[in-house]
């Protein structure tokens, strides 16, 4: 009896040191580069996304203005933090629902834009900084020339509808040609694509019961197309 439990006692240790060295080396691959042309397709993607969180930060900013230091109690007319090397806005979007948007999704991207950096840091080493692209800085541009107040708020809805649909493509791609170990990856893009989704059907929305435009179709730069359009999609 005690020979067969002694017996039986080595089998487990086996199983369980084997069991161990597995899970140890599943871990290690978790971190490791991707495999093939998924590198090339998690690199590049990560890349787009970080400029492109980082040019909604700026858009938002101007919807719900920013503070150079922030109030401890939480209400309806806080701002955003300023993003570097922009100077401090007053809100300009109308109704505190697009302000609260403004401010939830200005929040989300800083996190996601940090987010994609470390991925791009572990799994690749490489340390990328934000940049603001040509298409962003037009947009920008286009609104700090809106007068704050309904005609700001309606460009806001339109080019942040169309901003979020660019994301959409690229990471609907990251989730269906990540590498398949890079699980917190499918996350983040899944991610992406459920919040972004939903961002747009509140905007859309909004632009209905705001101002009567009830059929955007956010696929057209730089704001989309609706049936009132009487001039370039404005």
């Amino acid at each position: 009896m005690i020979r067969a439990r002694a017996h039986v006692t080595w089998k487990s240790g086996l199983v369980i040191g084997a069991g161990a060295l597995f899970a140890c080396s599943v871990a290690q691959a978790w971190n490791e580069p991707g495999a093939g042309l998924t590198a090339n397709l998690e690199i590049g993607f990560l890349k787009m996304m970080i400029d492109h969180h980082y040019g909604a930060l700026r858009m938002t900013e101007l919807a719900a203005g920013t503070e150079a230091t922030r109030d401890a109690q939480i209400s309806s007319t806080e701002g955003t933090s300023p993003s570097p090397g922009f100077a401090a806005t007053p809100p300009r979007a109308k109704s505190a629902q697009a302000r609260s948007l403004a401010r939830r999704d200005n929040r989300v991207q800083r996190e996601e834009i940090l987010q994609a950096e470390q991925f791009l840091h572990d799994w690749y080493g490489i340390t990328y900084h934000p940049q603001l692209t040509t298409d962003m800085q037009s947009m920008i541009q286009q609104l700090e020339q809106a007068q704050a107040g309904e005609e700001f708020e309606r460009l806001f809805l339109r080019m942040f509808s169309y901003h979020h649909f660019t994301a959409l493509g690229p990471a609907t791609e990251c989730l269906t040609g990540r590498d398949l170990r890079h699980a917190e990856l499918h996350r983040y893009c899944e991610n992406i694509i459920i919040s972004q989704t939903g961002d747009i059907d509140e905007m859309r929305e909004l632009l209905c019961k705001e101002f009567k435009l009830c059929d955007l179709q956010p696929f057209t730069p730089p704001a989309g197309k609706s049936s009132l359009d009487t001039s370039g999609g404005s």
